[in-house]
């Protein structure tokens, strides 16, 4: 969501991320899919395919004079990382709040892109907050404390096809404004740059 406030600069909510291709995004709809029946599904917020991504570094509500230095640097960040190998693997929860599927191949080439990611934002004045990096492609949230584990173990054999992680995009959030239940955010790739380009 932009500010819109007379006096203050027009901002946009952005975070930099990897995202899976489109045979990944197929397979792990499937496996998602017997989840859907388990007991206490009907309470979680299921995100939507088109939203999976894995994010390296969030920047918050990002003011468009400065979006075009965080975008150099960026370019630069991605220019200097080498595409690598990555799969969506297993999966786990953050306590009772949100179930996630996990990474698996180059990570530590993914951390390292993150890193870069949180500098370019860092080097530009944006202020960041210190968060250990953890691989993890958001799969549900919920509303309240609720039992994960369940479905964490039914996903948790779960082994995607390598893919070639080969680009790092700039995405715009679109957070939820009808107040309609259920709604959710939404994503769209502002810009995407060639990793080892």
């Amino acid at each position: 969501m932009s500010s819109s406030d007379p006096g203050r600069p027009a901002t946009q909510r952005l975070f930099a991320a990897v995202l899976p291709p489109d045979a990944a995004v197929a397979e792990l709809r499937t496996a998602l899919a017997p989840l859907h029946s388990l007991p206490g599904s009907r309470d979680l917020r299921w995100t939507g395919p088109e939203g999976w991504h894995f994010t390296l570094a969030f920047y918050g509500e990002v003011p468009e004079d400065v979006r075009p230095e965080l975008e150099a640097r960026l370019e630069r960040a991605a220019r200097r990382t080498a595409p690598f190998a990555l799969r969506v693997h297993g999966a786990g929860h953050f306590g009772g709040r949100a179930l996630w599927a996990g990474a698996a191949g180059g990570l530590d080439t993914l951390r390292l892109l993150a890193e870069r990611a949180d500098a370019a934002a860092r080097r530009t004045g944006l202020p960041m907050e210190h968060r250990r990096f953890a691989p993890h492609l958001t799969l549900a949230r919920s509303r309240g404390a609720a039992d994960l584990r369940p479905f964490a173990a039914a996903l948790a054999g779960f082994e995607g096809q390598r893919w070639e992680a080969a680009e790092l995009t700039l995405v715009r959030s679109h957070l939820p404004v009808s107040g309609v239940p259920g709604e959710r955010p939404r994503y769209t790739a502002v810009r995407a740059w060639p990793l080892g380009g």
